[in-house]
């Protein structure tokens, strides 16, 4: 069972950020049929970002309350019907409606909130390797849905892209009923019966007790600052690379290819740190974030592909690492009745951070008409974010 677990969250995972993520490569496509600013366009993901931040509380609320089946099956529906819609849109308002909205909510339900609960109920002394698992998925999802969407741009545009990348979710949500989900949410016994015993608050207390707590907060940075740091780059990662010279379907594999490689590097974070200790791994993998912007920014005027293996090598196994790392420390610290809410409004600020990524990338590009700011932007925020990793109580 806890290898079903594990599947279940891992494909939710796939689609979560996968489909959605595919924006970097829809960017030249979108400026081009709507004729509009870098900004405007970026906003878009500002938006996805933000409502999956504001929505990510109410989704912990709502798992507490009625469960993950109930989740997961409306993160599909909302997904599936954001991109569908999203390939009719005419105006840019629908853009912001669909992808933005629909599609905020509906990851934000697909994905690490509902997933950190079903592994917290069946793993204890290997939750870190679990939840790097499950957080590898979502660069798993990038690797895949990256280059279809590339392939399906050019086969039949951005309209045609969308409305096939919609019909995988709204396949999938009838499957979903078929799962064995009593058994699912029962949990390890064990580990059932020792958190009972430990939660000993009613949800709202429960919610309250860690909004005071320092660490709550220390962790809300973390993402926050972590966000803002890898968002920043990879939102414009595809417009950039094409900008200095290399292919459009070089670039989207590149930005696929990220996602393999911080597949990889989730997975090996949880078992570092089951070895070292969360707080150095974090350490040397915010380290990397760094040079990796480095590296990205020599690009500029010399588009060089031995840069750009080390680039994706440095920066893409960090992607996504220190995500596990706190999804893991919120379970131990704040595990109980309102797990899933107190998790989820940590996540509150990886949506403000992205939001304010996406904002940033595009307006800093219109300012200056390069990227060399938002690379700027996104090596502070890495070193903020390690400081404050470094805070926490682990």
């Amino acid at each position: 069972m806890p290898s079903l677990v594990l599947g279940v969250g891992t494909a939710m995972n796939i689609l979560s950020r996968g489909l959605i993520e595919t924006f970097a490569v829809f960017l030249l496509p979108l400026s081009l049929a709507f004729a509009t600013d870098r900004v405007a366009l970026t906003a878009i993901y500002s938006t996805y970002m933000l409502v999956y931040g504001l929505t990510a509380p109410f989704i912990g609320l709502l798992i507490d309350k009625l469960g993950v089946r109930v989740c997961y099956s409306l993160g599909l529906l909302l997904v599936g019907c954001g991109l569908s819609l999203a390939g009719r849109a005419q105006e840019l308002w629908q853009l912001y409606l669909t992808v933005g909205a629909m599609c905020g909510a509906g990851t934000a339900a697909l994905g690490m909130v509902p997933a950190s609960v079903l592994a917290s109920r069946w793993f204890d002394r290997r939750l870190p390797s679990a939840m790097s698992l499950l957080y590898a998925a979502l660069g798993f999802g990038v690797l895949i849905f990256s280059p279809l969407s590339q392939w399906l741009i050019d086969a039949g545009g951005w309209r045609h892209a969308y409305q096939r990348l919609g019909l995988v979710p709204l396949i999938i949500l009838p499957l979903t009923f078929l799962l064995p989900w009593r058994r699912i949410l029962a949990g390890d016994a064990t580990l059932s019966e020792r958190r009972a015993g430990t939660a000993g608050h009613a949800l709202r207390a429960a919610l309250v007790h860690a909004l005071r707590e320092p660490d709550f907060w220390r962790l809300a940075g973390v993402m926050f600052f972590t966000t803002l740091a890898t968002f920043t780059i990879m939102i414009q990662l595809v417009a950039y690379l094409v900008e200095v010279g290399f292919p459009t379907l070089l670039a989207a594999g590149v930005f696929g290819a990220l996602g393999i490689i911080s597949t990889v590097g989730m997975m090996t974070v949880g078992m570092l740190a089951e070895r070292f200790g969360e707080r150095l791994i974090a350490t040397l993998s915010y380290s990397c974030s760094i040079i990796g912007v480095g590296l990205l920014a020599l690009l500029d005027g010399r588009p060089h592909m031995g840069l750009l293996i080390a680039f994706a090598l440095v920066f893409g196994t960090v992607s996504g690492s220190r995500g596990p790392l706190v999804a893991v420390l919120s379970s131990r610290r704040f595990g109980g009745a309102a797990q899933a809410t107190v998790y989820g409004s940590v996540l509150l600020a990886m949506g403000i951070g992205g939001a304010i990524a996406g904002w940033a990338t595009g307006a800093l590009h219109d300012l200056t008409g390069a990227y060399h700011a938002g690379f700027a932007v996104s090596a502070l925020a890495a070193l903020c974010g390690m400081l404050l990793f470094r805070s926490i109580d682990v």
